[in-house]
């Protein structure tokens, strides 16, 4: 059964779409200046990018006048976090504090070991 952020996932998981989330979260841009952003890929492949990352529902997209500004989308990045990290969050808390304590039990007792051995 395909979990309904699947595309949000293959949307995250190219580092190139990544980034260009990375820049939109400075502000909206301008389909043109995502496009300069990425002088290293030609503009098709960004406009590909942006289509990937459109159809997961990570960017929006409106038009003004002959110019299209891009808008981060949050929403779906915390869907993810709700469903995949917000439910182990307490699982992985209690597992670092009983490692932490597990740690400073040990250097308590090597404290004690040097203590004797000096003492």
């Amino acid at each position: 059964m395909p979990d309904d952020l699947d595309g949000v996932w293959k949307a995250l998981s190219d580092i190139t779409r990544r980034s260009i989330l990375d820049l939109l979260r400075q502000g909206p841009h301008t389909t043109t200046a995502i496009v300069e952003a990425f002088p290293h890929l030609t503009r098709f492949g960004v406009m590909k990018h942006i289509d990937v990352l459109r159809e997961a529902g990570l960017i929006q997209t409106r038009e003004e006048g002959r110019q299209r500004i891009n808008s981060l989308n949050v929403v779906p990045i915390r869907q993810i976090y709700e469903r995949w990290v917000g439910r182990f969050e307490e699982l992985w808390a209690s597992h670092l504090l009983r490692i932490k304590e597990d740690a400073e039990a040990q250097a308590a007792q090597a404290q004690v070991k040097k203590r004797r051995r000096h003492g």
